[in-house]
């Protein structure tokens, strides 16, 4: 493996497989050892693993120098929260739980009979937390279009809620 020396990130991005480091080794899971040891899963499955495992290694790094430009006394680490870093199987866990999720509201989405426009931006609404005016500056339209759309798919959930009761 190249790059052994660079960070963590460098390591995992610009290798083939998932890269773990630890103190005293360094493992490559390979997408052959992937396959062989998961027979049920795929090429794609692998990827998606090696895609999540980048991204977590990358916002460890954005995290490490937001807080690195930080000036916190030393002493004063251990009761600061901010400069935690959620360990990367935990982040790992979140970002499958979060992906769970976006799957069950995605089939119960489609058996309400939301439209993807309504989808997404429901979505973007309500879980990410986004404003109307958010939205609309993403999509480029107005935020009052955005509005209806959201009230017209909570509407049509409303209704679908009723009838399954």
């Amino acid at each position: 493996m190249k790059n052994y020396r660079d960070s963590d990130y460098a390591v995992n991005k610009f290798s083939k497989g998932i890269v773990y480091r630890f103190d005293d080794e360094t493992i490559e899971i390979t997408l052959e050892d992937y396959l062989r040891e998961n027979p049920d899963k795929t090429e794609e499955d692998f990827l998606r693993l090696k895609a999540i495992s980048d991204e977590i290694f990358l916002e460890e790094i954005r995290l490490e120098t937001a807080q690195g430009r930080k000036l916190v006394s030393i002493n004063d680490l251990e009761n600061n929260l901010a400069c935690a870093i959620p360990p990367v199987d935990e982040q790992y866990i979140q970002q499958e739980k979060k992906e769970q999720d976006k799957r069950k509201m995605d089939k119960l989405f489609r058996a309400a009979g939301l439209t993807e426009k309504q989808k997404r931006r429901l979505y973007l609404h309500c879980v990410e937390g986004k404003s109307f005016r958010a939205i609309a500056e993403i999509e480029g339209v107005h935020w009052t279009s955005v509005e209806e759309c959201v009230n017209f798919a909570l509407k049509k959930l409303k209704k679908y809620h009723s009838k399954i009761k």
